[in-house]
């Protein structure tokens, strides 16, 4: 599979939206993605990973004092099981190491196994939990709140991590 990173755009939204409504319980909205995107002035990064003209993953983070807080990342399920959630995290590590960020924090559901199995990985260890944090099908659900040194972090000549 040829694929495309680059930066999100305005333009891009709308496409972003349909992956977004359809993978999440609680999609983000417009207007939360066009004002991470307008932030980018003040440590927000907003990516895309595209096969060929078509979107199938995208990040949304911010950094600032030596913080990186992964607050999105979403992989098209129709393109799931592919690598991809891996490849937008390696490049969500690789951009916070050029911000020199220190510790990189995220939280994800605690029932969402594949995502805990993948930053953990990744390295990422569990530092607290927040109790019915999200909105769920049978009323709320725990996030486990997960953080990375960076300082433990090193990346090949290839581009590994």
């Amino acid at each position: 599979m040829k694929l495309l990173h680059r930066p999100m755009l305005d333009t891009d939204v709308a496409e972003v939206l349909v992956i977004e409504n359809v993978a999440h319980l609680n999609p983000w909205n417009e207007s939360a993605f066009v004002d991470c995107i307008a932030a980018r002035a003040k440590g927000y990064a907003c990516h895309l990973i595209l096969h060929e003209t078509r979107i199938v993953g995208y990040t949304v983070l911010s950094a600032a004092v030596g913080e990186a807080h992964l607050l999105n990342i979403t992989v098209d399920p129709e393109c799931q099981g592919q690598g991809l959630g891996r490849r937008l995290l390696r490049w969500v590590i690789v951009w916070s190491l050029s911000q020199s960020v220190q510790t990189l924090f995220l939280e994800v559901r605690s029932g969402n196994l594949a995502a805990l199995t993948l930053y953990e990985s990744a390295g990422f260890k569990r530092i607290g939990l927040r109790r019915d944090y999200y909105p769920s099908l049978l009323g709320r659900e725990d996030a486990v709140v997960m953080g990375l040194d960076l300082a433990q972090i090193t990346i090949n000549e290839s581009g590994e991590i």
